[in-house]
């Protein structure tokens, strides 16, 4: 199993930035693709933005030209710088991570971490 913990939220005015990391821990797995999804209020889960253990990244329209997916293979880390941010990018923001133990392929969440965009 591979647990994924999240670091990084918290209260930011409009304009400001955040940069989240996602760290992952596990034993004897390796990680393929790993994502950050958020959920408002209210909402259902979005995909933000994607990046492959290669470093293809893929976002959101929502977020293209603010948000910078980023991944350290060595520290199984993923990050999520935000700029210019806004407040309906207000929610729980989620890591998610693609891995492999030997012959299992599965997938993990992180808990979330809350970020908060107002005056």
């Amino acid at each position: 199993q591979v647990q994924l913990v999240e670091s990084g939220g918290g209260l930011v005015q409009p304009g400001g930035s955040l940069r989240l990391s996602c760290a992952a821990s596990g034993s004897n797995f390796r990680i393929y693709d790993m994502a950050w999804y958020r959920q408002a209020p209210g909402k259902q889960r979005e995909l933000v933005a994607i990046i492959t253990n290669g470093g293809r990244t893929n976002y959101t329209e929502l977020v293209k030209g603010r948000f910078t997916i980023s991944r350290d293979n060595a520290k199984n880390t993923v990050y999520l710088q935000m700029t210019s941010l806004k407040p309906e990018d207000t929610a729980v923001y989620h890591c998610y991570a693609q891995w492999r133990v030997f012959l299992k392929l599965s997938n993990s969440w992180g808990q979330g971490t809350q970020v908060t965009v107002s005056s």
